[in-house]
């Protein structure tokens, strides 16, 4: 649905430069934000030696590095599957493979204890043949053989790409094959010689955001600068991507095209031999899946008799036939307390997760002569269920489910069938039997009640000093449900330490409207819930300011900077990554300008005008005492500039209040393209956190 357009949008498209914008002269620390600026980068240098010396020197970090190496490199994992001709693929990364490797193997052999994997592309040897930081960014297969793919390859986790065509079969890229150089762009199969393809073309085909308004038809033999124009949207809008809907054989029956005129309004448009026709989808809408000639779609907001979050299908005869006769079917409006989480797609039934209270279900949708019958799954309960892999050949599908406490089990499910077998299940990654988890609720400063889940030890008695870390995001619509999680339930919890998930608006643990709660001017009511559960901890003396922390990322890197700026009273420790803090001049550096229908635009003086109220680059105050806090960023992360972690350290450093910094210089936003780096970065973590929070 939405989130994952956002998440496609987040994942993609932009490349990692300084803003060309004037700042404001005010700002002394924009040489910061030429992020391979000779200056910035011996800052960067400088600020790692100091945090290293600081926190790599504790005794606790060789025994947090060796035990988050384990858990992100041990061979146990469940090896995530995806459909592929007929088999599953998987792609592989441990210490000896730390690029990875893309392999295959057939249904039967996955299902086994022991896989017999065929190896497709081995990462690493290509990166070492190549002289190259290749970053595997994964493949886009055309089906029905699904042997030719594109091969998405990243310089150091960049989001920008470079694409290859690979013979899937045969094991080697293809000679004079389909080659688009690095950028941020999309490319789809149409059929085995033609691509839709969106990037830069050069003069202005690029979004304001920096992503491609124009698509081109590319014929296999001729040169990429003589791809055929197909669509073409504003340079105000955010981006133009494509949504093919192929058949259960494969066969291709309608190209629409997505123009996201804002980061939550998009046309669509029906793509053929005449001029693109423009369908009537509401402005707030997503396209999920396409099944049995059926158009499946989300809504954001109320459309005639339609309530927001509901699930819809369109014929597709019916839209190429007369779009404005066109009469879409009900297939499942949420109650107050649920929201669509994902849609996805068998080769005849609709899969729906969902959301009832915070905790997952999945259900099965049947397409009938007048209406869409409804089957349950039996999955667990009180558990996150999350849709893993589908493939419109056939109705077996793999979802995942797990909880705080419950490690990650993979389930074989049959769709037409309504059957689930679990096939893999995930070793205990940490001691459970001394935790419980709770879900509470706080009220908010307007009076709305915010759920939070408090995973803590059993026999710790609650007199306000047991170390808390609260995580939160709040944004774009992203639910955060129960999930294992290995690295702090290893690190932190298995130490004595308390770990809650504040379920905060702004995401979408309630839909679309607990997201637009939060949205522009209304952000402050996320903060507000945010500290409004760390209040209830306080109050119900399961912690203490002393002894709580906060911890987010990207757009949660909003959250807890301006938690820090407006609260410091509340805790005493703040993991502040990859983060969004300079929110006057976010839509000035990439890829910034994407998000204004998230945060509002600084350049329109009235939304600038309830920005620069929380913005925390802007709200630091001189006499304040804040709690000293580890912020950290990655010199590739092209998708969240690395100049707001660095300015908001500098202005720290120049108003002489204690931090710690700390910027890799490899992984790109994700953090998670080299499990060696990505153990170094959880080790950093909580060495600073039990200084903080448990010394």
């Amino acid at each position: 649905m939405r989130r994952a357009y956002v998440a496609s949008l987040l994942t993609g498209l932009l490349t990692s430069s300084v803003a060309t914008a004037e700042a404001p002269p005010q700002d002394p620390f924009l040489w910061l934000e030429e992020v391979q600026g000779e200056k910035a980068l011996e800052w960067v240098r400088a600020q790692n030696a100091r945090t290293l010396a600081v926190l790599e020197k504790d005794p606790r970090f060789e025994t947090f590095h060796a035990q988050a190496l384990e858990l992100l490199t041990s061979t146990d994992r469940i090896p995530s599957p995806g459909f592929r001709a007929g088999g599953v693929d998987n792609f592989w990364q441990d210490r000896g493979n730390p690029r990875g490797i893309w392999r295959h193997t057939s249904l039967d052999g996955y299902t086994r204890a022991q896989t017999p994997w065929e190896t497709v592309l081995d990462v690493d040897a290509l990166a070492k043949a190549e002289k190259a930081n290749w970053i595997w960014k994964g493949s886009n297969c055309l089906p029905p053989a699904d042997q030719r793919c594109l091969v998405s390859l990243s310089n150091g986790g960049k989001d920008a790409v470079e694409l290859r065509e690979f013979d899937a079969a045969a094991k080697h890229f293809v000679e004079g094959g389909f080659r688009v150089p690095e950028g941020k762009l999309s490319a789809s199969w149409l059929d085995s010689d033609t691509l839709l393809v969106g990037r830069d073309w050069g003069g202005d085909t690029l979004t304001e955001s920096g992503y491609p308004f124009v698509l081109k038809r590319w014929t296999r033999g001729t040169p990429l600068t003589e791809a055929q124009e197909a669509f073409r949207g504003e340079r105000t809008d955010v981006s133009a991507s494509p949504f093919l809907l192929r058949n259960a054989d494969g066969a291709l029956q309608a190209v629409l095209v997505n123009r996201a005129v804002t980061f939550f309004e998009s046309e669509y448009y029906l793509l053929g031999d005449a001029a693109p026709v423009r369908l009537p989808f509401p402005r707030k809408s997503s396209l999920q899946a396409f099944v049995d000639g059926q158009v499946v779609f989300t809504i954001e907001e109320d459309w005639g008799r339609f309530k927001q979050g509901a699930l819809l299908a369109y014929p597709l005869a019916a839209l190429k036939a007369d779009p404005a006769k066109a009469k879409p079917t009900l297939l499942f409006q949420p109650g107050a307390r649920q929201a669509i989480e994902s849609v996805a797609a068998t080769r005849g039934q609709v899969l729906v997760s969902l959301y009832e209270d915070v905790k997952g279900a999945l259900d099965v949708y049947t397409p009938g002569k007048n209406r869409w019958s409804r089957k349950r799954l039996a999955l667990p309960k009180n558990a996150s269920v999350a849709i893993t892999a589908t493939s419109s050949s056939h109705d077996r599908f793999f979802v995942k489910s797990q909880g705080f406490l419950a490690p990650t089990s993979l389930w074989l499910a049959d769709a037409k069938a309504g059957t689930v077998k679990k096939v893999k299940s995930l070793p205990a990654r940490f001691d459970a039997s001394k935790l419980q988890v709770d879900q509470s609720w706080a009220k908010s400063k307007d009076g709305t009640r915010i759920p939070y889940f408090l995973v803590r030890p059993k026999a710790r008695k609650l007199d306000g000093t047991l170390p808390t870390l609260v995580y939160g995001y709040g944004g774009f619509q992203v639910s955060k449900p129960p999930v294992y999680l290995p690295e702090e339930g290893k690190l932190w919890m298995e130490r004595g330490g308390a770990y809650v998930v504040a379920n905060i608006r702004g995401g979408g643990e309630f839909g679309p409207r607990w997201h637009q709660a939060a949205l522009r001017e209304h952000r402050q009511r996320a903060f507000d819930d945010f500290a409004a559960v760390m209040e209830d901890l306080v109050r119900r003396k399961v912690s203490s300011p002393r002894h709580l922390g906060i911890y987010g990322r990207s757009n949660g890197g909003v959250l807890t900077s301006v938690a820090m700026t407006q609260r410091p009273d509340l805790f005493n420790a703040a993991v502040i990554e990859s983060p969004l803090i300079d929110m006057m001049r976010y839509h000035l550096l990439p890829a910034g300008a994407s998000w204004v229908g998230e945060f509002g635009n600084p350049e329109v003086p009235g939304d600038a005008a309830f920005i620069s109220k929380y913005s925390a680059y802007q709200n630091l105050r001189e006499g304040v005492r804040y709690p000293a806090p580890y912020i950290t960023t990655n010199t590739k992360d092209d998708r969240v500039h690395p100049g707001h972690a660095r300015k908001f350290a500098a202005r720290l450093e120049a108003m002489g209040l204690p931090y710690l910094y700390y910027e890799n210089t490899d992984g790109g936003h994700s953090n998670d393209s080299d499990p060696m780096l990505n153990a170094r970065r959880w080790a950093l973590h909580h060495v600073y956190l039990s200084r903080q929070l448990m010394d």
